[in-house]
């Protein structure tokens, strides 16, 4: 018989696959959802959280929902310092000042409502 015939319990069919949508976890309210709807923060130098938008950036990052109550919810639980494994308190103005940014240039767009492409990105 062969590898992949009916007597070896694999099933082969032709069905369409849904696509693969990478999902993180926000460190702020620890909920899992699709990375296009999380905005990724490393550490710059000196110990300061900064942005990365493209998603891009070496080294570690820690995602988080582009919201004033999930940074605030992290900061209060020390969540930054946590996912980028780092016992030095960490500064988040610049986050903060993105964020102020970003809510007076588009206020009606709530958070989690950019689109996605296929790959979650």
């Amino acid at each position: 018989m062969s590898a992949g015939g009916p007597a070896s319990g694999r099933n082969f069919c032709t069905l369409a696959r849904a696509p693969h949508v990478p999902e993180r976890t926000c460190v702020g309210c620890r909920e899992r959802v699709p990375r296009a709807q999380l905005v990724r923060l490393v550490l710059a130098p000196g110990g300061v959280l900064d942005v990365d938008l493209r998603a891009a950036a070496p080294g570690r990052g820690a995602w988080i929902h582009p919201d004033p109550q999930c940074v605030a919810r992290a900061e209060r639980r020390r969540a930054f310092g946590r996912a980028l494994r780092v016992s030095a308190p960490l500064d988040s103005d610049l986050v903060w000042r993105w964020l102020a940014g970003r809510l007076s240039t588009d206020p009606a767009v709530p958070p989690g409502s950019r689109p996605t492409d296929g790959k979650g990105g």
